[in-house]
């Protein structure tokens, strides 16, 4: 055997070692595409319903994290911010077929994408970011990051935030708490073009305020390589695949529990908050620990603004086109710690450092969001 002949074989073999779990997901895909009739015909049995739904939960799950594996190495190469802006559009399309999926599954249920928007702004504003600000000021003083993204960020988020999930609460009009056409069309281009004028500014004259000024280490949160960016990319989107099918077959043991068994409606909204929001609470969390809070930060906050800027118009698009109704408006207990969310997230990220005390302040209320969503 010739040395490149050599090369290309161990090459090949470490690629099959590196993305086995494709295997696992594709295998995962035709079991249930051939057999879903028999598969879904026990969910009423308690010990086949947990195994389908934890199969299904965990191949969904390793699936997307292999995306954000992908999309961190397109970060290194790429640098920012285009690498977060890859591995938040990924993760946000995951989001939004996994919404369709269940909204267009079973009895409609219209506020499952005011609850998984809900979900998904707590968990990452009050989790996520609790978690990486603890985890990356436990052995240092504080942590610096640029005002000006951050800021960016915020400007975004907060107003679209209040139209999407506080204002619709306070509207009244004859389709009841449903949104009517014309406001469904207001919100969609609003939530489009300032993400639009975002990303042109991201990308563009304003690139430097998301850049990590910690260039002293090339290798971001310790990856280390030698794919082309075109392996990368093409192994995200084939990644991608599967999960276009599985989150459609989640849906239904998520619909059973649902419609069946009576839990609350909030329940589909937690299980696809939990399902999205867990692969790029897991890179931030390594980002700050590496002293990189800038990706930290282009993570969870580019997280949220491409959740509201993009999920809503495509929830609200579904909605139009198949008749679906959708309420957004939060209520009651929901609606003050969105609020209050919102209000401790401009104040911890308003001098451009980070401490112990701020994470510990966004733990409790992700803490408190638990308690809340246990009670109803």
């Amino acid at each position: 055997m010739t040395d490149g002949a050599a090369f290309r074989t161990t090459s090949m073999a470490g690629a099959i070692r590196e993305e086995w779990f494709l295997g696992v997901s594709v295998a995962t895909g035709l079991v249930f595409f051939v057999f879903s009739g028999p598969i879904f015909a026990r969910l009423s049995e308690p010990l086949w319903f947990t195994v389908i739904f934890l199969w299904l939960f965990a191949v969904v799950l390793g699936s997307a994290m292999s995306v954000v594996r992908h999309a961190d190495h397109l970060a290194e190469q790429l640098r920012e911010p285009y690498g977060t802006l890859i591995l938040t559009l990924a993760i946000t399309s995951i989001e939004v077929m996994a919404i369709s999926a269940v909204m267009l599954h079973g009895e409609n249920n219209p506020t499952l994408a005011r609850d998984t928007l809900f979900a998904v702004v707590m968990i990452i504003l009050n989790g996520m970011v609790g978690l990486s600000l603890l985890s990356g000021a436990w052995r240092r003083e504080d942590q610096q990051h640029n005002l000006h993204g951050a800021n960016t960020y915020l400007g975004v988020i907060v107003p679209l935030a209040t139209l999407s999930l506080v204002m619709p609460t306070f509207l009244t009009g004859p389709d009841g708490p449903h949104p009517s056409t014309p406001r469904q069309m207001f919100l969609g281009i609003v939530s489009i073009g300032l993400y639009s004028i975002f990303l042109l500014l991201q990308a563009g004259r304003h690139q430097r305020y998301f850049a990590d000024d910690d260039h002293h280490e090339h290798h971001i949160v310790g990856i280390r390589h030698h794919r082309s960016v075109w392996h990368h990319a093409v192994l995200l989107l084939v990644y991608m695949g599967p999960v276009v099918f599985l989150v459609e077959q989640l849906a239904r043991p998520i619909d059973y529990v649902i419609e069946t068994l009576h839990a609350p409606a909030a329940l589909g909204g937690v299980v696809m908050a939990v399902l999205v929001a867990t692969p790029e609470a897991i890179s931030a969390v390594r980002a700050s620990i590496a002293n990189h809070l800038q990706r930290a930060i282009n993570i969870f906050l580019g997280s949220v603004l491409s959740t509201i800027g993009l999920t809503v118009p495509a929830m609200l698009a579904i909605s139009h086109l198949y008749g679906h109704p959708v309420t957004l408006g939060l209520q009651g207990p929901d609606l003050v710690m969105f609020v209050l969310t919102l209000a401790v997230s401009i104040i911890t990220f308003s001098s451009g450092r980070t401490n112990l005390m701020q994470g510990a302040v966004h733990l409790m209320l992700f803490v408190a969001y638990v308690l809340l969503i246990t009670q109803q």
